[in-house]
């Protein structure tokens, strides 16, 4: 009996796909078994990679440990162990960049069964309660929030992640000048466009990761609107939750650009410890094929990452369209830096920006700070010094 052992976040959608497709695997390779198990959402975006290849075969894993892989003989080089013709086919259906960002210093780290990114979502009946239309604009958006409809995740990660946001729709995406993240002109606004946004929210946004921000949207009578938290598909689906959610793109600043929002998502990566490798890559070729992510991998609650799923008549007519509806915004998301050292970097310039959001400091100090987490990062990844 070969026997895997694999590693996910703890939510429906990081869960229940993978044991199904898990036991369907086993159904149809009958001297395999593989076991689950689960971390916190938190723990996914920031759990040493190295402790958990120590420990499990399989890694459900966020993009930017890429280029900590690439320089560390933790995660297996795909590319080495799968069919040339399975990726190219993975690299031509891809959900935005999804595909493209696990592959690094000329090796695919993993593949992207997963994909999302901030995008909006609602309540028809509560915005229709309110005679209140959902936003176009930025200053629309400004305008739901003062009367008190809107909630935002906010959270330290995604506070951050929220700031790259808005950096790029104000016409400057971070990290493109050699040791600053971002210019102080764009960075300054960005923070300030932030700021007033949050502090027009319920202060528990500033605690709320994205399920719970799902889950309070879906189950309360408050809040009606969300403009950008990470895309889960579950709430738009009926049954699942008190109220179905309808998902759409984000608002367009006054300029007409859109807020383009950070690429998420999740991808299916192998140890390097693993002695089982050929059957792991079967297995990982069978939960990110197109019939797999279309069929089976959708309907036990997951969000696929392969295109032709988001594109499925029948995956958008159980999910209310999400999928339709939100690809646009997909295909439009910017993707995080992912060079040996951003984790720290990361990390530790989340609570920075999240501290700010709760009415502490000044734009120019945060700025500074993160410049010098940047360059600390990279210092230290240099010399081998990273805390990841």
């Amino acid at each position: 009996m070969v026997q895997l052992k694999g590693i996910t976040w703890r939510h429906t959608r990081g869960y229940l796909p993978m044991v199904a497709t898990a036991q369907r695997f086993s159904e149809l390779n009958p001297n395999v078994s593989i076991e689950w198990q689960t971390r916190s959402l938190q723990q996914f975006a920031d759990s040493p990679i190295q402790d958990l290849a120590q420990r499990f075969d399989l890694l459900v894993i966020d993009h930017p440990f890429c280029g900590y892989a690439a320089e560390h003989d933790v995660l297996l080089p795909l590319d080495e162990y799968l069919p040339a013709s399975f990726l190219l086919d993975q690299a031509s259906h891809p959900v935005g960049r999804s595909h493209e960002s696990y592959g690094y210093g000329g090796h695919q780290w993993a593949l992207a069964i997963d994909a999302a990114t901030p995008v909006s979502g609602w309540r028809p009946d509560l915005l229709e309660r309110a005679k209140a239309v959902v936003p176009a604009t930025w200053p629309e958006l400004i305008d739901l929030a003062r009367a008190g409809l809107v909630a935002v995740s906010g959270i330290p990660i995604d506070s951050l992640m929220h700031f790259y946001m808005m950096c790029g729709a104000l016409g400057e995406d971070p990290f493109q000048a050699e040791g600053a993240v971002v210019s102080p002109e764009t960075g300054v606004r960005a923070l300030q466009m932030l700021r007033q946004l949050f502090a027009l929210c319920d202060p528990i946004c500033l605690r709320r990761n994205p399920i719970a921000t799902w889950q309070a949207l879906s189950s309360g009578n408050t809040a009606a609107y969300c403009p950008f938290a990470y895309g889960y598909s579950n709430y738009s689906r009926r049954g699942y939750s008190e109220q179905t959610l309808k998902a759409g793109g984000l608002v367009a600043m006054e300029d007409g650009r859109a807020l383009r929002s950070t690429l998420g998502g999740a991808g299916l990566a192998i140890s390097s410890r693993c002695t089982e490798r050929e059957t792991a890559a079967q297995y990982a070729q069978f939960v990110a094929g197109a019939e797999c992510q279309t069929n089976l991998y959708f309907t036990s609650g997951g969000q696929p990452g392969h295109r032709r799923a988001w594109l499925d008549e029948e995956v958008n007519r159980q999910s209310s369209g999400f999928f339709q509806d939100t690809l646009a915004t997909l295909d439009a998301a910017y993707l995080r830096p992912r060079f040996n050292g951003y984790l720290q970097f990361q990390d530790e310039a989340a609570p920075v920006v999240h501290k700010y959001l709760t009415g502490e400091g000044e734009e120019l100090s945060v700025l500074q700070d993160l410049d010098q987490l940047l360059n600390r990062s990279r210092s230290t990844a240099r010399h081998g010094e990273l805390k990841i």
